[in-house]
């Protein structure tokens, strides 16, 4: 009984939710709440996108998709901060544009390293396999969306932000400037970068005029597949990265 209660928890509560709404819609207008500060419409939108906001969430971290994205934040953090990660995913940044195909620019020994990584974090916290892989799907849709060269209105980016993200957020993470190269980890979630202080809301030099890749590779006959499969492996400038600018 409780194992069957646990499978079709979502659809019993479901069900609760829809058998007692038209019940509890009836006597309205009849009450002592008769007399509304706003427009019902506009309240229910309100009311409506928390239900479903809070709905979300619960299932997410239920499922394990918000611990994993967390997981994948500090994962792309050490990439940068560890020398010998770092040689691994310096291919991702050597890209002199930025566009949706950025978003596959990875070295096989990183995609290697990342999934020792998100396996071990999923096993860890008991996540199922179903979780585990709608997260990679997720996280393989979001790679190509915050990578894409789109230019979103503004004050869409400001709000779309605010729940996943954007573009012009990741972008900043491929200025050459290296204080820039440092911030904005996140791929799915972008609360992280604000948590944990890594967050820059744009280039300093402003997306127009910002340099994409990295300083030291801008020679396109470096930048071939043989040559960026052997980089990790390789001698000479750029492998060891500069110290970051004091700002």
């Amino acid at each position: 009984m409780d194992r069957l209660l646990l499978d079709h928890e979502p659809a019993l509560r479901l069900a609760a939710f829809l058998g007692v709404l038209p019940q509890s819609r009836w006597p309205n207008g009849r009450g002592p709440g008769a007399v509304r500060a706003r427009g019902r419409l506009r309240r229910w939108a309100v009311n409506w996108g928390l239900a479903a906001l809070n709905t979300a969430a619960l299932r997410l971290t239920a499922a394990g998709f918000v611990p994993l994205d967390l997981v994948v934040y500090f994962q792309h953090a050490l990439l940068h901060a560890v020398p010998g990660l770092w040689r691994l995913h310096m291919m991702h940044h050597t890209d002199l544009d930025f566009d949706v195909t950025t978003g596959v620019r990875f070295h096989p020994g990183e995609i290697a390293f990342s999934m020792a990584i998100k396996t071990g974090a999923a096993a860890a916290l008991g996540a199922p396999v179903a979780a585990v892989v709608a997260f990679e799907i997720v996280l393989n849709a979001t790679s190509m969306f915050n990578h894409a060269n789109l230019a979103l209105p503004e004050r869409a980016d400001r709000i779309l932000r605010l729940f996943v993200v954007t573009p012009d957020m990741h972008r900043v993470h491929h200025s050459t400037a290296r204080r820039e190269t440092d911030s904005n980890f996140g791929f799915n979630l972008p609360w992280w970068d604000r948590l944990f202080g890594t967050y820059r809301p744009r280039p300093e030099a402003g997306h127009a005029a910002m340099e994409i890749g990295l300083a030291e590779f801008r020679d396109p006959a470096r930048l071939g597949l043989p040559a960026l499969l052997a980089l990790p492996f390789a001698r000479g400038a750029g492998l060891r990265r500069p110290p970051a600018d004091p700002t």
